[in-house]
């Protein structure tokens, strides 16, 4: 129970921090990436924060020997980069310029009511389905190949 309540209360916590922000508003998001119209640089501030925020957390919090509320630690063990984590970054990037939400910023707008962010996780949703299904299609593919 007290996991959930933690999780819920981060969750609040970072969406938020995401409204106040201006990062659940597409228009300001793609203000932003508008350097030859209407840029909007605040949003760099609100990523410099973050960064800071984030690496002083991890700073402090990996210092401890396991999470307050779990056995250990969940963190990613790969460290290469491929084509399927370039690809993904690229999408991830393009959909973000396109629609102005990146997940973080469309969960919050769509407690806000915004139809636009439901219609944006809904597409994202389908794209993590279709990644997925060409990794597993790829995968099997592969193993028929070897053998």
């Amino acid at each position: 129970m007290i996991r959930i309540l933690s999780a819920l209360m981060i969750g609040l916590l970072f969406g938020t921090g995401i409204a106040l922000s201006g990062m659940a508003n597409p228009a300001k998001v793609l203000n932003f990436f508008d350097f030859a119209g209407t840029w909007d640089p605040s949003l760099a501030f609100v990523m410099g924060g973050a960064l800071i925020v984030t690496a002083l957390g991890y700073f402090f919090v990996l210092k401890r020997q396991t999470p307050l509320f779990e056995p250990q630690f969940h963190l990613p063990a790969r460290r290469d980069i491929d084509l399927p984590l370039i690809a993904g970054s690229a999408i991830f990037g393009l959909g973000w310029g396109i629609a102005g939400f990146c997940p973080g910023g469309a969960i919050p707008a769509m407690g806000l009511g915004q139809a636009d962010a439901w219609i944006f996780a809904g597409a994202m949703i389908a794209g993590i389905a279709l990644a997925r299904l060409a990794r597993h299609s790829l995968a099997t593919h592969a193993a028929a190949r070897a053998g």
